[in-house]
């Protein structure tokens, strides 16, 4: 596959997550098949829509316990857990 092609695809992902408040499941639906055929990581950007029902999170109830954030969809109920990687040892 050609390298320029992957970095303009790359560019549309960025555009396309900085206003994601505003998109549909439709669209980030579309938006994850296009990393998936082109083999590109979503990264931190995977963590701003639920994985079950591709909602963004807009108000969704999130609690922070033992190192791990964990962010309930407001839309299906879903449960995300993310590790929180802290930038000092805890003792």
């Amino acid at each position: 596959m050609k390298e320029p092609l992957k970095t303009q695809i790359r560019k549309e992902i960025e555009e396309f997550f900085k206003d994601i408040q505003s998109k549909n499941p439709e669209d980030i639906k579309k938006i994850k098949k296009l990393t998936m055929r082109y083999n590109i990581q979503l990264g931190n950007l995977r963590k701003k829509f639920c994985k079950k029902c591709f909602s963004p999170f807009r108000k969704s109830k999130i609690k922070i316990r033992n190192d791990v954030k964990i962010i309930t969809c407001e839309n299906c109920g879903y449960v995300s857990r993310w590790k929180i990687k802290n930038k000092f040892n805890s003792f």
